[in-house]
């Protein structure tokens, strides 16, 4: 087994590096305070072609792997911006990939490459107010209408909706009474979020500001049939193509904003003194942050084996699902510790640790919940009874 990482995996993690470096501590702040979209990084990751990593060279991706995609935001997420660096650049990653695997080459040409060189911007509706992470319960419904469909329903929690032309949007296209099961009957669209028909409401909420988080209210969105990806009815199973390297990734940047926010603290306890010693030299500081440190590893290590089981054409998911519940978990617990350490100036903005914490909060919530996860593993590793 190879722990060690290619020299193009390492020259990834370099000019990567390069890039964030040029945003600071004080860049993020003020559009954490502002809440403007932080077009200078997206333009910037764009230039560099990063944003097309995971995508096919045909259409002028990198053709690289969710490996070299999760190393990727690992090293985004370790840096001052933290999950909204991460977030502003994290649909374009995992967010196409039901177009990569099932849409027609006519549709890979002509959305991919628009994706890639940012002329596009799209946004992911799924989450529904009444559904939750209960898929099969969406009322999004998708009419036959002529040469086409007519959509209407509501979506939430649809990340960069306010600055988004396009969305990737689930639909109920069959009643759900009139199917087998639930996830029936659902398929996936890739269309204009035209503001004709659809309202964009953002949501006021706890971080990540300057990433907006959206309602979306739809009402008789027109939809051509070639919109369409993929066979009508098979959207959810469209989708689960994607819920394996979202995971990855997720766990990725759970563990590089859990690396940041830990460096930070390293760096306070050694410069603080108090009653004339380093803060650092307390066992009562040491001992925490050293778990921290190694519930981090941990957490990078089921991630990068995940990744790999997922590039390597085997089964992924209980790896997928397990490096997202451990990353989210020491991801938050070390920017928690960061505050801690820091004391009364951790509550302070201009010490950023207030900043990661509540950051760092996010993938303990999505794309999928703590408890959903332990479900699943008690389902498919232990042969548990499933649940839910």
């Amino acid at each position: 087994m190879e722990f060690t990482l290619s020299d193009d995996q390492t020259a990834i993690i370099d000019a990567v590096s390069a890039i964030v470096a040029g945003f600071g501590d004080d860049y993020w702040l003020d559009l954490d305070t502002t809440g403007i979209f932080p077009d200078a990084f997206y333009e910037a990751m764009m230039s560099g072609g990063w944003l097309g990593i995971a995508m096919p060279q045909d259409v002028g991706g990198a053709g690289l792997g969710v490996t070299e995609a999760a190393l990727m935001m690992r090293t985004v997420a370790d840096s001052a911006g933290g999950m909204a660096a991460a977030s502003s650049i994290h649909m374009n990653i995992f967010g196409p990939h039901p177009i990569v695997v099932f849409g027609t080459p006519e549709q890979k040409a002509e959305w991919l490459p628009a994706l890639i060189e940012g002329r596009n911007k799209c946004c992911f509706g799924v989450t529904e107010p009444d559904a939750g992470l209960e898929t099969g319960a969406i009322t999004t419904f998708a009419a036959r209408q002529g040469n086409g469909y007519v959509i209407n329903g509501r979506k939430i929690w649809t990340s960069t909706a306010q600055r988004a032309d396009k969305i990737l949007l689930l639909a109920r296209t069959t009643e759900k009474d009139l199917c087998t099961s639930s996830t029936d009957g659902l398929s996936l669209f890739y269309t204009d979020l035209d503001r004709s028909y659809a309202e964009v409401r953002e949501i006021p909420k706890m971080g990540r500001k300057a990433v907006d988080s959206n309602m979306i209210f739809i009402d008789a969105l027109p939809v051509p049939a070639d919109h369409l990806i993929g066979e009508e009815g098979k959207g959810f199973q469209y989708l689960l193509h994607g819920l394996n390297p979202e995971r990855i990734l997720v766990a990725a940047e759970a563990v590089g904003i859990g690396r940041n926010a830990l460096k930070r603290a390293a760096d306070y306890a050694r410069e603080r003194v108090v009653f004339g010693r380093p803060i650092g030299q307390n066992q009562a500081i040491q001992h925490p942050l050293a778990l921290c440190w190694a519930e981090l590893e941990a957490a990078d290590l089921i991630t990068m084996r995940a990744a790999c089981a997922y590039d390597a054409g085997e089964p992924a998911g209980l790896y997928a699902n397990a490096a997202k519940y451990l990353a989210a978990e020491a991801g938050y617990t070390a920017a928690e510790q960061a505050v801690l350490t820091h004391g009364g100036m951790g509550y302070a903005k201009e010490y950023h640790v207030e900043r990661l914490m509540r950051e760092a909060m996010i993938p303990r919530l999505a794309p999928v919940s703590a408890q959903m996860i332990l479900c699943y593993i008690a389902e498919k590793a232990l042969g548990l009874p499933k649940s839910y």
